[in-house]
Formats: C-alpha cells, structure tokens, sequence
C-alpha cells in the first residue's frame, strides 16, 4: 500500500509538465518581467503550406477548455501540413502580447542551443571547459564544474535543488522562501545567501531550473557586451524569426546587483518556435558548427532512470537526456534520431531528424491526448 502511495505522488506532481486548468500555468508576464528583446528579420523564412485536418487534434481543439490545447503545427516535406489555433486574447489578466507564447521549460533547450552557438563563435572554447573563470560561483558547489556536466543536468546539486530533492518543482532551493523559486530572485542572490560554501555531490541526473540558469549566464558573463550581439547573432540572422522573440531577465527590480542574471524563460510567437525547429533541424542535417554541437550532445546524453514513465509528455517519456533535450522515446525504434523540448503545462517541440518531421503544441495545461496527436504522429 505504501508503494502504491508514493507512485501515485509521484504521478501528480512530477514537475517536467504537469497542470491543470485550475491553476495559472502562464509564465511570469513580459511587460512585468524585463527581457533581452530580439527584433525580427526582414529575411525571416516563408513556410510554404499544404494544410489537412486531423480529427485527433480537431478532438482535441473542440473540447480545449478541457484539453487546454490552444496551438498545433506539424511540418512534414518541407511544409506545414496542419495548422490549428485558438489563442485566447489574454490568460488570467495577462495580457497575450503580438502572439508571444511562453517556452517554460522549453527555453531550457533554446539555452543549449544559444550555448552551441557561443562556442562557435569562439566565446566558449568547448562542451568541456570548466567555470573556474567565473567570480560569481567561486566557493559554491557549481565552482569547477564541467560545462558538459551541467548541459546534462549533472551538477552534483541533488542536495539543494531540482527535482531529486523536491518532487513536483525543479524551481525550489533549500531554504528558499515559498513564494520565491530560483528563476525570480537572481543568480546573484543565489549564490551568495544559499549556495555560498557549499559543496557538489555525486554527479547524477538532476532536472533543475537552476542548472540552466548557470549555464545561461555563464555564457552571458562569457559573451559579455556582445551578449545582445550574440542572441541577434542566433535568432535574428541565423533562425531568421518574423517576430520578436525574447528570453526574460531573472527578477523585475535587479538595480542593485551588477550582474543582471538571465533566465530560461522564453517567448515566441507560434511561427517562430517552428522556425527555431526547422534551423535546428536543418543544422543537423546541413553539419553547420551548429549542427556538431547537437550532434556533440547527442553522442554524450545520458541516462534519466527517473521513476515515472507517463506517456503524457516527451519529457516524461524518454529515456534519456543530453544538452538540456529529451532523448530517445518509449515506444519508438531507439535507432530514431528525435529532439526533445519539452515545457511545463504541455508545451513541446519534436523534432525528428530522421525524417524531417516536426510538432509544435502550445497550451494553457497539459490535459491533451498527447500519446495520440503528438507520440503516434512523430512515431509515423
């Protein structure tokens, strides 16, 4: 009986995506929450279309209120073949701004690819450097710390963060203050009242917000001035976005810390997260600098063995995880070559390398038939 109760726990808040429609799953707001704003191209890709409808995600759309689906997109043969929305003007009092919707956990992928960009242009020398040129995680447990380790969510942090120590919130810190998490209050605060002296443990997989927040301003405290320059450098003319996209600062009121820390937190209208995929994709398929850093992370993922397999999200139900992208899916040929982004209420990009196949979903909570419109459609 006493296993039977601790599964059942673990079903309910198992953090990588789990809401409901009784709670607030919109992201922190952007006109609260300063970002670091990328400007849209003149030269952004044009998708071309050949659009059918689907009674699966048309099921799904009918009943949203339920589901909590507001966007689906799959790109096959180099168009889009489905195309459904129902976008509502604003959630909860927060206001929808130009179609911009949030990543949540997404983001934590688009920093990985940000990163693989950054090494690229010769700001970070490789996936295997070590932080110890970076003043403010000196006597902390992330000092030293490999960057390949951290992509990988081995930080050696299971003891202060994530989800390790916190079943249902890879947010939370030890000692943090309930109405605070690590995305809000500033790395700097972090460091400095919560992880000042102390040490890593036994480097295992630990799916922590925190970890990518490392990672992210590592490489804002590494790009420096050119932080701006980097991102336009990644969005604007390598993606070509059509919109504005952004990724959201750490807290609103950041004046008295001197270095303003970045979170993962991403916006993007729906467009936009399908061009980021098909760039991706392309990359991997074009060996780009950027296509070698996928590849990199793909050949150096490593185990989850996390207790819950639900078949309810890709980062629920995959086996492993490298880069900050969910790897390899139950059910499909191990064999499969399938990028994994996945975000909290049900946000998800797949990306399937194999045969240039992608799924973006947007929604408010993850109460949709994932297994049906997304598992079974990627699985072909």
């Amino acid at each position: 009986m006493k296993k039977i109760l601790i599964v059942i726990f673990i079903l309910i808040f198992s953090t990588s995506a789990y809401a409901n429609k009784n709670k607030n799953t919109w992201d922190y707001p952007l006109r609260v929450y300063e970002g670091w704003v990328v400007k849209g191209s003149e030269n952004h890709y044009k998708f071309k279309s050949n659009l059918r409808q689907d009674k699966n995600v048309l099921k799904e759309f009918k009943n949203n209120k339920n589901t909590g689906i507001i966007s689906y997109l799959l790109f096959e043969n180099d168009q889009i073949v489905i195309d459904e929305s129902d976008i509502p003007s604003s959630v909860q009092g927060d206001e929808i701004i130009d179609g911009m919707l949030p990543s949540h956990s997404m983001g934590k992928s688009l920093v990985s690819y940000v990163t693989g960009h950054a090494i690229c242009e010769g700001y970070i020398d490789n996936i295997n450097v070590k932080l110890n040129d970076w003043p403010l995680i000196q006597n902390t447990l992330y000092e030293d710390s490999i960057l390949l380790d951290l992509l990988n969510m081995k930080g050696g942090d299971q003891k202060w963060v994530g989800e390790r120590r916190n079943v249902g919130s890879d947010n939370r810190i030890k000692g943090l203050k309930k109405e605070e998490n690590v995305n809000v209050i500033g790395l700097v605060k972090v460091m400095n009242k919560y992880l000042k002296g102390t040490e890593k443990s036994k480097l295992i997989y630990n799916y922590s917000a925190l970890t990518t927040n490392v990672i992210m301003n590592y490489v804002k405290f590494k790009a420096g001035d050119n932080w701006d320059k980097l991102l336009h450098k990644v969005f604007n003319e390598h993606v070509g976005v059509k919109n504005n996209v952004q990724f959201q600062k750490s807290k609103k009121y950041l004046k008295y810390e001197d270095f303003v820390s970045a979170r993962y937190s991403f916006y993007a209208n729906r467009y936009d997260y399908l061009r980021i995929a098909k760039t991706m994709m392309d990359d991997w398929h074009n060996d780009t600098c950027a296509g070698k850093y996928l590849k990199t992370i793909y050949e150096n993922r490593v185990k989850k063995k996390d207790k819950t397999k639900q078949a309810t999200d890709v980062g629920l139900y995959t086996k492993s995880y490298g880069g900050q992208i969910h790897f390899d899916i139950f059910g499909i040929d191990k064999k499969r070559k399938i990028l994994g982004l996945s975000g909290f209420a049900g946000q998800q990009i797949l990306i399937d390398l194999d045969n240039k196949r992608i799924i973006v979903v947007s929604s408010l909570y993850r109460n949709y038939n994932w297994k049906k419109i997304v598992h079974s459609v990627i699985k072909g």
